[in-house]
């Protein structure tokens, strides 16, 4: 500070004191003027006035004099049940300490079973739902007990090995939040999964968790280009989540014949080698999947998700879509489609409402059920700032749009084939000597009709400047598009907008619909006689004997 100290500045013994640093401080949710303080010498000091007059408890069964207090717990519950871990790694003593008393202090009882002997307990905290669902944080990991600290089972799940330092439950999410020493902070979303979770049930072949109520929302685009103004983390999955257990998963063939001849490799006898169509058909095989069965009130199916079966206990969220209308161009056959955390794709949104989900597993060609339907609610969030007025008509609406825009998506996809397909067959006829120049002149009307029906469509290509573009009609996959934008991620009425597209479409669209169906026609007629003038081959055509 600028100046020369005495030694009598900063007297030990004196100034500074080597006893009673309070490290852990708690007061009862139960009974008030309960409070609980804990000193970094092995101390514990129970009040229940208020701290008018304390009770000093200084020894404890198993544990060492003088040993840290790091964290006290008073039961959310009972008034006179505490829980006090103990810290001793400044004596190289990194065993776990967990005690409960059941009379406020007076007596102690370890509850350590299962717990790692080398693991430094630093905090306890327990479920505010369900009293005998406990977490506890050591120096080396987390973990949980369900049956009041019984037993212990250790989380890991995308947990690194780090020390956990404090615990804090957010009590209306069912969120558990842990603060690591280095690594930062953790969020498991949703553990109430836990709270009903018993040793029986991982005896079943399959099983649901109850679902909590799944709240809907109209999720934002983010923020970009703000550099380092706002720190952004990933939300949670947007939907509803189910959290589900698969005791064992069905062995594939391919890893069955492994099995087998793993074992004739160890015992030194001869290894039966695999025809090749046997090879073949393990590559071709599926392997086991599961199957989420989404349905609505009147047991109509709204969705169907699919995972890779895995052992354990695992999650999937369905976001709040019936099933997509876009059409399917792949060209190879994925029986586990990504299924994208937004809602996106023109995907009819889901009513509000109680839905069930069932689940099943396919292996070996076999769909096995394994859970009967699990209810839950889909409902609001409650921050819209614009709400419907008729929630059914809404979506009575939607489902209208949603259906016709899968038609002309449909149509838009076809004619683009058949584009290719026209350029294709003028190509081959233009190779072939004894084509025609009839069947030349046929394929470029045909070509023309397509180009016609495409700048319907589509309008002209893209420009420097839509200046350029002459008055015209509004193309339809325009006007589709409008009436999209009006209609998808709002949770209010539907625009009067959306409504003008559709009935504008709903008139203009069918004439052109029944001119993408001649001129398919026409093209098939058109490769029916590529063959007898012996003309290459061309996409959608069958060769002829």
């Amino acid at each position: 500070m600028g100046k020369y100290w005495s030694a009598d500045a900063v007297a030990k013994d004196i100034s500074t004191s080597l006893w009673g640093l309070i490290v852990s401080l708690a007061e009862s949710k139960v009974k008030k003027d309960l409070i609980y303080a804990g000193t970094d010498d092995g101390v514990i000091a129970v009040t229940e006035d208020g701290g008018k007059n304390w009770t000093r408890i200084t020894t404890f069964p198993g544990i060492p004099e003088y040993t840290y207090v790091s964290d006290i717990l008073p039961d959310k519950f009972d008034e006179n049940v505490v829980y006090a871990t103990f810290n001793n790694m400044l004596r190289d003593d990194f065993k776990p300490y967990i005690l409960k008393s059941t009379d406020k202090g007076k007596t102690w009882t370890a509850i350590t079973n299962k717990l790692p002997a080398n693991g430094t307990i630093h905090t306890i905290q327990q479920d505010n739902v369900n009293p005998i669902l406990l977490f506890a944080g050591s120096e080396f990991g987390f973990y949980f007990s369900i049956d009041g600290g019984n037993e212990w089972i250790e989380f890991k799940s995308g947990l690194p090995t780090i020390a956990v330092r404090d615990i804090a439950l957010q009590e209306r999410e069912t969120d558990l939040v842990i603060g690591t020493f280095g690594r930062g902070i953790y969020i498991l979303d949703d553990y109430s999964p836990l709270r009903t979770f018993k040793k029986d049930m991982l005896e079943k072949e399959a099983y649901i968790f109850p679902v909590k109520d799944s709240k809907m929302y109209i999720q934002t685009r983010g923020f970009d280009n703000q550099g380092s103004t706002y720190f952004k983390a990933p939300n949670p999955d947007f939907g509803a989540t189910f959290t589900y257990f698969i005791k064992e998963v069905p062995k594939t063939t391919k890893a069955i014949r492994q099995e087998k001849e793993k074992t004739l490799f160890e015992k030194g006898e001869p290894i039966p080698q695999p025809s090749i169509s046997d090879l073949k058909a393990e590559d071709k095989e599926i392997k086991p999947y599961l199957i989420f069965t989404i349905r609505d009130e009147s047991n109509n199916v709204v969705k169907r998700l699919y995972k890779s079966a895995s052992k354990g206990i695992n999650r999937i969220t369905w976001n709040f879509t019936y099933e997509s209308i876009s059409p399917v161009t792949t060209t190879k056959y994925n029986p586990l489609p990504v299924v994208a955390g937004r809602r996106g794709g023109g995907n009819i949104q889901a009513m509000p409402g109680t839905y069930s989900v069932s689940m099943a597993l396919f292996s070996k060609g076999e769909i096995k059920e394994l859970s009967t339907p699990l209810h839950f609610i889909c409902k609001p969030l409650g921050l819209a700032t614009f709400t419907a007025t008729d929630q059914k008509a809404k979506y009575a609406w939607i489902g209208e749009a949603s259906d016709f825009s899968r038609k002309m998506y449909g149509t838009m996809s076809y004619t683009s084939e058949l584009v290719d397909q026209i350029n294709a067959v003028m190509q081959a006829i233009h190779q072939t000597p004894s084509a025609s120049s009839d069947l030349m002149k046929e394929a470029e009307r045909i070509d023309a009709e397509l180009d016609n029906l495409m700048f319907i469509f589509n309008g002209p290509e893209a420009k420097a400047s839509e200046e350029e573009i002459p008055p015209m009609e509004m193309p339809l996959s325009h006007r589709l598009g409008e009436m999209a934008s009006a209609t998808y991620e709002t949770s209010g009425d539907i625009t009067t907008i959306a409504k003008e597209q559709l009935d504008i479409l709903k008139t203009e669209f069918p004439p052109v619909l029944a001119r993408v169906r001649k001129a398919g026609e026409d093209l098939q007629n058109l490769n029916k006689q590529l063959d007898a003038a012996k003309a290459p081959w061309t996409p959608g055509r069958v060769p002829a004997l």
